[in-house]
């Protein structure tokens, strides 16, 4: 018996919408997590990103173990209540930041050992310390797994050492998580853009048994193709009654694609990192505020949104503020996108509870432009 009963209330094609419920308050799906990787979603207050319609929010757990220390974040009340966020949280192991940011980190059987990118201090994340990190002192509402994610490319004999190695402390983290009434537990499928791999993944983390599953391994490199080569198949290796969730991703179109082969949850940093750096995702497709041809245009980003960032500041004020590297620039085009990214998985589970989901797809990807 799972922990959140997860209820599909509509499907269209491959395409699912419904709701995970949580001790928390319910998480509809699709779903976007804004990324709280420091206990805070950048440049935004918590009463903000519940206004642009996020039901949850993600931690990260290497951040966080760092800097303030996952202890004294318990001493404080738990994470929950260290940053003013009542819904739900969903926290990351720590495993992909380990081999992506630190100095050095060395992975054995037991457990990763790595140097602090902060200050060079080792520390060790074996499987049942990410587990006692996410849900014993941060309190989170779903915990992930610890896992290897190899670069890309990788060659096969490398991604197979991960994705069984990330099988074993997977079952590591079931044994140490144990059973738990307000909490989940979700396993992660690795093995590359392999799809013998993939399905290897699938069934030993199946036959472990979680909470919901995630997809692991991509958005690193790979590129859109690629990565929806690989989701034709994955998603379907994992079980239709539980959440499937992509680790990392992305661009609108990567989400909007995602959904089209079954995947139920995302998370990505992109709407926060482009609205510090000036970059405003519509539904036409990203624009840049630095332009000049932005410099006199009154017209808003979007007049249709009920986010005030998106409503009711000329692109001409923003472009003003990002040319004079004002704070509220980048405050107002992070609260932007992550309401259009909120307004996105909306409009998809609309599309789907309606039937309508491939015109949908069809009218979005039409829509779209670069620049």
């Amino acid at each position: 018996m799972a922990a959140f009963p997860f209820e599909i209330a509509a499907t269209d094609g491959a395409a699912r919408t419904g709701v995970l419920k949580t001790a928390r308050g319910d998480i509809r799906t699709p779903a976007f997590m804004p990324v709280g990787t420091a206990a805070t979603v950048k440049a935004l207050t918590v009463d903000q990103v519940a206004a642009t319609g996020a039901d949850i929010i993600l931690g990260n757990t290497y951040h966080l173990m760092l800097r303030p220390g996952a202890e004294r974040v318990s001493r404080l009340g738990g994470l929950h209540r260290f940053m003013r966020w009542g819904k739900p949280i969903l926290t990351d192991s720590g495993g992909f930041q380990v081999m992506s940011l630190s100095n050095i980190a060395k992975v054995t059987e037991e457990a990763v050992t790595f140097a602090s990118h902060i200050d060079g201090s080792r520390h060790v994340l074996s499987p049942e310390r990410s587990v006692e990190i996410q849900a014993d002192l941060l309190g989170s509402d779903i915990v992930m797994q610890l896992d290897e994610c190899v670069a890309w490319p990788a060659e096969e004999s490398r991604a197979a050492e991960a994705l069984r190695l990330s099988a074993r402390w997977g079952a590591r983290c079931k044994a140490a998580f144990g059973e738990r009434e307000h909490q989940a537990l979700f396993g992660i499928q690795q093995g590359s853009t392999i799809e013998a791999l993939r399905r290897e993944s699938a069934e030993r983390l199946v036959e472990i048994g979680f909470d919901g599953y995630a997809i692991g391994g991509l958005a690193v490199g790979e590129g859109h193709e690629a990565m929806c080569e690989v989701l034709d198949y994955a998603p379907g290796l994992l079980p239709a009654d539980r959440p499937r969730y992509l680790m990392g991703v992305g661009k609108p179109v990567d989400l909007v694609e995602a959904v089209a082969r079954g995947v139920d949850m995302f998370d990505c940093v992109l709407p926060t990192r482009s609205g510090r750096h000036g970059q405003a995702w519509t539904w036409n497709g990203p624009i840049n505020l630095k332009n000049a041809r932005f410099a006199e245009d009154d017209t808003p980003l979007d007049e249709a949104s009920s986010c005030p960032a998106s409503r009711d500041y000329s692109k001409a004020y923003l472009h003003h503020l990002v040319k004079a590297e004002e704070i509220l620039g980048q405050v107002l085009l992070s609260w932007h996108n992550i309401a259009h990214f909120q307004a996105l998985t909306a409009a998809m589970r609309a599309a789907i509870a309606e039937g309508r989901f491939e015109a949908f797809r069809r009218d979005f990807r039409s829509a779209q432009r670069t620049g």
